[in-house]
């Protein structure tokens, strides 16, 4: 007895509806949450998973680093300035059954929590600590991400915060500080060469008022230098030893008057 096409088409469609409800496939990156009557029963994968239709469901669950944008977040930092930040959050999910069984929607979650400890976070820190500190403050709001979100089977791998936009008043604001930053070093630094050239030009005075024979040399080099220049100014030297019975008789003379 030959059964008619339509029936022979009935039990071909109901046996790929079995079959597809039935045999499951995950890919490597894939796992499968197993559910028994409602009730959670294992983890499986990757490869082919059998399903008892009708008894059993499966919830699948990527295990690969997600990449999520956070939107720019209005902050206002702890010496009141009002800025744009965003950022980027890397998060993959290590533990399958928390991901499905302790919280609705994994990514918003941890799209909405994102947010707000980004908003919290860069609160307690002043604008400086933002543009100067990136590195610290990217650390610090992923370990707070990664110490919430690791009950939902979540492991945050990396936060980083991609821009801090200011306002055109704040920006001539910065820029005015940094100038006169630059005034106060360039200030420091002559101030410093001066303290220098001072040390050593007293080092100097010492070491020629000790020794004669430095004095003579420096007396002679300082008349070569006047002879190169163009000058109306004639130079006659005169030996020191000239000079010092002249400085005697004078202290002498003040001494006994």
């Amino acid at each position: 007895m030959e059964l008619p096409l339509a029936t022979i088409g009935l039990i071909a469609s109901l046996v790929v509806v079995i079959l597809y409800n039935t045999i499951k496939i995950l890919k490597e990156y894939e796992r499968g949450v197993i559910f028994f009557l409602g009730r959670f029963q294992t983890v499986k994968g990757p490869g082919l998973i059998i399903l008892i239709p009708g008894l059993q469901k499966m919830s699948k669950v990527d295990l690969r680093v997600i990449v999520m944008d956070v939107p720019t977040q209005d902050v206002i930092s702890r010496d009141n300035v009002s800025v744009k930040v965003n950022a980027v959050i890397y998060f993959r999910i290590v533990d399958p059954e928390k991901a499905i069984i302790r919280v609705a929607n994994v990514f918003e979650a941890t799209s909405q929590l994102s947010q707000t400890t980004l908003r919290s976070v860069l609160g307690q820190h002043e604008l400086d600590d933002m543009l100067a500190e990136r590195d610290k403050l990217n650390a610090d709001i992923q370990n707070i991400l990664d110490q919430r979100t690791d009950n939902w089977g979540i492991k945050v791998a990396n936060v980083e915060i991609k821009h801090v936009d200011l306002d055109e008043s704040m920006i001539r604001a910065i820029a005015q500080q940094a100038e006169a930053e630059r005034a106060r070093r360039a200030k420091v630094i002559n101030a410093e060469g001066e303290k220098q050239a001072a040390t050593m030009l007293s080092e100097a005075a010492r070491i020629l008022a000790t020794e004669e024979q430095s004095l003579q040399l420096r007396y002679l080099q300082t008349l070569k230098e006047i002879a190169n220049e163009r000058t109306n100014t004639i130079v006659f030297p005169m030996p020191i030893e000239f000079v010092e019975p002249i400085l005697r008789m004078t202290a002498k003379a003040k001494k006994e008057s």
